[in-house]
């Protein structure tokens, strides 16, 4: 399997008998009580890693926009950005984001994505547009027939994505937590829908039905990302262990928790794997 196993929880527990925090030295478990609670905060600190930083460039063209879908029975928010430089987006193709359970797309420029974009292009990566569309919070599967995420992935943004001139016959997919299951359980159910997917942390339990889909995705388009420290580490390791074509292209477990400045580390990544899917044909 391609990609980094990084740092396990053990392995930073276990790494010696002190730790560093801001460069002082912090003492074990068997001191007072101050230097336990010192020894736990270390700990933590060093599970997560460092805070991942947005991008100090430029966006480029962001709107927000609401839109009515059918599929999901209700108007929803539509967010688009195009790199900085390159107007409007015309041409590009696009990077759908999946948002997690307490976002919706109100929620992206404030996380940076439209910075991230302009910062992943200017290091060199095939530019690209991204879309997102408000999903609920419904892991993506939706509530029944009157309200379908996946269906609104499938059939409504591509061509919401076209009337704003993106070339949305090459797209591929990020999300986190929930949006990353989403993107997974996209990937699975219309295989040639997405170039590739990147999921951060994707909210993956051992008894999904998406371990059993795994089997079904092309390895080569899956990128998995998550930190050691995440609870949901174990199911996704499972999950990459069950990825169909030998495997996820990328599977990176490194320091990190299930919060944003984990997500904001990773996230350059996560955009040159798509960047590059995006670029091949």
């Amino acid at each position: 399997m391609a990609g980094s196993r990084g740092v396990t929880r053990r392995a930073l527990l276990t790494g010696g008998a002190g730790l560093l925090v801001g460069g002082a030295a912090v003492v074990g478990a068997d001191a007072a009580t101050g230097g336990r609670l010192r020894g736990r905060v270390a700990r933590e600190l060093a599970d997560e890693g460092p805070a991942g930083v947005v991008p100090d460039v430029p966006q480029g063209r962001v709107r927000l926009e609401r839109v009515r879908s059918r599929a999901r029975g209700r108007e929803v928010g539509l967010w688009t950005a195009a790199p900085h430089g390159h107007g409007d987006g015309a041409g590009l193709p696009v990077v759908l984001v999946l948002h997690g359970a307490s976002a919706t797309t109100a929620d992206l420029e404030r996380f940076g994505f439209a910075r991230f974009l302009t910062a992943a292009v200017r290091d060199g990566a095939p530019p690209f547009v991204l879309a997102g569309a408000d999903g609920g919070r419904t892991r993506w599967e939706g509530d029944g027939a009157a309200d379908d995420p996946q269906r609104m992935l499938a059939e409504e943004l591509p061509g919401w994505c076209a009337e704003r001139g993106f070339d949305a016959g090459r797209a591929a997919a990020y999300g986190w937590s929930m949006g990353g299951y989403g993107a997974l359980r996209a990937l699975a159910l219309r295989p040639g829908g997405l170039r590739a997917v990147a999921a951060l942390s994707p909210a993956v339990a051992r008894d999904d039905a998406l371990l059993e889909e795994a089997a079904t995705l092309d390895g080569r388009r899956v990128g998995l990302w998550c930190g050691t420290a995440d609870p949901l580490l174990p199911a996704v390791q499972e999950l990459a262990e069950r990825v169909g074509g030998g495997g996820p292209a990328v599977a990176a477990w490194a320091p990190g928790a299930h919060r944003r400045r984990y997500w904001d580390r990773v996230t350059p990544d996560a955009l040159r794997f798509l960047a590059a899917a995006l670029a091949v044909g």
